[in-house]
């Protein structure tokens, strides 16, 4: 077991607030900073409605049959081992426990683990562990949760190098229960072990990155599949209803792509796309192979019109579909 006991979360995001409720279901004492009263009031809808999702899941459990059964959820427990009512008063014990921190030095002053969650941009990651660095103690591990940007690119921002790593979740964690754990060439040995004992021991499936990547695994499937969906409606090709169709239908994936959007969020998916319309470099190579010369700017163009109109994804009730 590893010897993390206290867990931040910094940001209350889709993610944030999923890797928190997860953290605190799994016995851990857990606190998620945030930087306003007015994400304190974005977050707690999510931790409302997140209580709501654990225990209609485990209610849908008691039908399962199997393990491979859509509606087990390996994130709550393992299939030999299901006590409802257990999972119950650890979902109604996450809960309560949860507590939400503005204050930054507060909130780490005994920190075991500090788990970055914060929107995908780099100035302000940046910022925020140059603001973290003088306040943490020095047992604390320090991981990222980005899902697009190197870790490498905050190393020495963080003041800790061989204390910190990556370690990035897929979205509804409490049934696609994987964690990537991805080291940066400063990272201790000791600090990598201790944090894939930390995954697993929130049930998640721990998978090791051998070599930095930006994307990990999981994005590096699925930003180039998003961008190529995204660009037919950008062209004028489609309509995101027809294209999931086309998705689920012909290869008979739950979800299409633009149902994986309104999942992420639309803000975090038009920040992805911004990042790679300023540094096409990192795609290019791979576009001129598969012929795809993205449009990003009209990419983005469509994303931004979602979220003008205030449609963000499932999280605020519409985004391309409503809900």
């Amino acid at each position: 077991m590893s010897d993390i006991k206290k867990v931040v979360v910094a940001g209350g995001g889709v993610l944030g607030s999923q890797i928190a409720f997860q953290a605190a279901y799994c016995g851990f004492d857990v606190t998620i900073w945030l930087r306003s009263e007015g994400s304190i009031g974005r977050t707690q809808p999510k931790l409302d409605k997140l209580k709501t999702t654990y225990l209609d899941a485990i209610e849908a459990m008691k039908a399962a049959e199997s393990p491979a059964d859509p509606n087990w959820c390996r994130g709550i427990a393992d299939f030999g081992a299901f006590d409802p009512e257990d999972c119950k008063a650890k979902t109604e014990a996450a809960y309560s426990g949860l507590k939400l921190e503005l204050d930054l030095a507060k909130a780490v002053s005994d920190a075991d683990l500090v788990i970055e969650s914060m929107a995908e941009v780099q100035e302000e990651k940046t910022a925020f562990f140059q603001k973290l660095a003088p306040l943490l103690p020095e047992k604390t591990l320090l991981v990222t949760n980005s899902s697009s940007l190197l870790p490498s690119s905050f190393t020495k921002a963080t003041g800790r190098p061989a204390k910190y790593l990556a370690l990035h979740f897929a979205n509804s964690i409490w049934k696609q229960n994987i964690a990537e754990v991805m080291a940066q060439a400063e990272t201790a040995r000791q600090s990598f072990d201790t944090v894939m004992e930390f995954a697993g021991e929130i049930r998640m499936i721990p998978l090791p990155v051998n070599k930095e990547k930006a994307g990990y695994l999981l994005n590096s499937l699925l930003i180039p599949f998003l961008f190529s969906a995204l660009d037919l409606v950008a062209n004028g090709v489609s309509d995101p209803e027809s294209i999931d169709k086309a998705w689920k239908l012909g290869t008979g994936a739950p979800r299409g792509p633009f149902e994986i959007f309104d999942v992420v969020g639309l803000t975090t998916a038009s920040n992805i796309v911004e990042k790679y319309q300023k540094v096409p470099g990192l795609v290019s190579p791979l576009l001129k192979k598969m012929m795809l010369p993205y449009n990003f700017k009209e990419q983005k163009a469509v994303l931004q019109k979602y979220i003008g109109e205030g449609k963000l994804g499932r999280a605020t009730g519409e985004g391309f579909y409503k809900y």
